[in-house]
């Protein structure tokens, strides 16, 4: 039996935080599932055809050296219904400190209630990456800074390009 993971988020910009998940979910699964939630309301920095490319190109490569299949896609309804119909019976989540527990702790425990046979798996987030959020990273590329310590280099420069003019 295939041990499927699902992992949603915006991922706009993908950053060193998120590969942090994606390298620790890979040993925990065959078929890893990092999915872009695509809701109408938002505007993000990156189209969902940019993000999707950004996942395949810097995810691509840990999961297949850890033997882990990667699939890039993007969702519109609950995430628990995204991961059901992919087939997945874990859920990834990362935590970068308390607030994100108590958050993703509801969401967990809501999660359970509608999908039982979706299980949440919590990662931590390592040291040198809690601090990274994609917001952050948004605003300091916005107002030319380095955002080369927070995101992987091919990032760094989609951010540098989408800013230049």
């Amino acid at each position: 039996m295939s041990r499927i993971a699902f992992y949603p988020g915006s991922f706009d910009p993908i950053t060193n935080g998120h590969l942090d998940v994606v390298r620790h979910s890979v040993s925990l699964c065959d078929r890893l599932v990092v999915a872009i939630g695509v809701h109408p309301g938002k505007k993000p920095l990156f189209s969902t055809e940019e993000r999707l490319k950004m996942l395949e190109d810097v995810c691509g490569p840990i999961a297949a050296q850890a033997g882990c299949v990667l699939e890039a896609t993007t969702f519109d309804d609950l995430s628990v219904t995204a991961a059901r119909k992919h087939g997945a019976t874990i859920m990834i989540r990362g935590l970068r400190d308390g607030t994100d527990l108590d958050y993703e702790m509801q969401l967990a425990g809501m999660n359970e209630a509608m999908a039982p046979e979706v299980h949440t798996v919590f990662l931590p987030a390592s040291p040198m990456v809690r601090p990274i959020t994609a917001t952050l990273v948004r605003q300091i590329a916005g107002m030319g800074g380095d955002v080369s310590a927070f995101v992987p280099p091919q990032v760094a420069a989609l951010l540098k390009a989408k800013f230049a003019g």
